[in-house]
């Protein structure tokens, strides 16, 4: 009863949210009454106007192509149509020879199985056994209601793209930019966490192990970003809504955004997983001393400040901060002459231990390309 109430509660609040304002809520929303609506139409159509012998293939070809693109629903549909077609018409001629359908059925199934494997058919080569199914055990086979079969998945086709293209084409731009958001919050959290824990010279290994848990977690959210890009781009493809002037495409900027995140990833890695090898005994490095963590700890400082005016800059909906541009180039030079100072420390502060220079060696190569990258984008 506790899980019942609480799922009931998160389908309330979650209607609410659809209702309150726009977000994944209000889109889920929106695609499930489109998808309702196209099964209808097509039903309407074929079920009760034209009174087709196979009716039903309409509505359910029609409510599986309100797709979350409408480019999704023209590719998805057309491979769906090949594929129903493939597989009917492999049936009825199977069976008008065979005359025995379940003879026919031993022959064709793993015939069709195999065409569904076929790469132009896509995800929707399971639909080419489905349409034999259909064929096979929908009564006595003719050609007649094989051609009825294949129009009505045509005609669902239809309906299905034109009700997902014509009202409210769906845009995943919203969750692009909230997903590079998220990135780069977390990115900011961890630099400064890892920041703290460097001139505090707190080493507890659960604190260090939370801080790489988290590091790894951002490579997921990196890769989370550049799917929602690709995703944004795509949901424009054949979308009439892609020439208002309220929908401005993933530009040359996101890709930036995640070129950049990436690196911090990368960099972020590194450094918790050298505070982690360095809290366990069985593992541990001499450390550089203060000299070399106290600055490098300010670089991860400045890096966070870098990410956080690169995030405004790159999606202030109010245009170009030419004060925030500046201020981050600023940050970016300090950072780098941080670098370059602390490069040239470095064989001073670990004079006798050659593998730890090479791994220290190592983070400053990458904070360098960090910061090099800030600078380019």
């Amino acid at each position: 009863m506790p899980d019942a109430r609480r799922r009931v509660g998160a389908a309330a609040e979650a209607l609410r949210r659809a209702r309150a304002e726009p977000g994944r809520e209000r889109d889920l929303l929106v695609q499930a009454l489109k998808a309702a609506l196209a099964a209808w139409v097509a039903w309407m159509v074929a079920g009760w106007w034209l009174k087709a012998p196979m009716a039903f293939v309409a509505p359910w070809v029609a409510i599986v192509l309100v797709e979350s693109t409408v480019y999704r629903s023209i590719a998805h549909g057309l491979q769906q149509v090949a594929a129903i077609a493939t597989g009917t018409v492999v049936a009825t001629c199977v069976a008008v020879v065979l005359d025995s359908p379940i003879a026919a059925m031993g022959l064709v199934l793993p015939t069709v199985v195999l065409l569904g494997n076929w790469q132009r058919l896509g995800s929707q080569g399971v639909y080419a056994a489905t349409g034999a199914l259909f064929v096979l055990t929908g009564g006595p086979v003719t050609i007649a209601t094989s051609t009825a079969r294949v129009a009505e998945a045509v005609f669902g086709a239809v309906v299905g793209i034109g009700v997902n293209a014509l009202i409210r084409p769906p845009v995943h731009l919203r969750s692009t930019r909230a997903a590079l958001e998220e990135a780069a919050r977390e990115a900011r959290e961890i630099l400064d966490g890892t920041a703290e824990r460097l001139t505090a010279d707190d080493w507890d290994p659960h604190g260090a192990d939370a801080l790489h848990e988290r590091a790894l977690r951002l490579y997921r959210l990196v890769r989370q970003a550049r799917t929602a890009v690709d995703r944004g781009r795509e949901s424009l493809r054949a979308n009439p809504r892609r020439h208002s002037r309220v929908v401005a495409p993933p530009g040359q900027d996101y890709d930036d955004a995640v070129t950049v995140l990436d690196y911090v990833a990368v960099h972020i890695t590194g450094v918790t997983r050298l505070m982690l090898e360095a809290c366990h005994d069985d593992r541990r490095k001499p450390g550089p001393g203060p000299r070399f963590t106290e600055p490098y700890a300010e670089f991860l400082r400045t890096s966070a400040r870098a990410v956080q005016l690169y995030t405004r800059i790159q999606f202030d909906p109010k245009g170009r901060d030419e004060r925030a541009e500046q201020e981050l180039r600023d940050t970016v030079e300090n950072s780098v002459r941080t670098l370059d100072d602390l490069r040239q420390r470095l064989p001073a502060a670990i004079p006798t231990d050659p593998e730890a220079l090479a791994t220290y060696g190592t983070l400053l190569t990458q904070a360098r390309r960090l910061a090099g990258q800030l600078i380019t984008h």
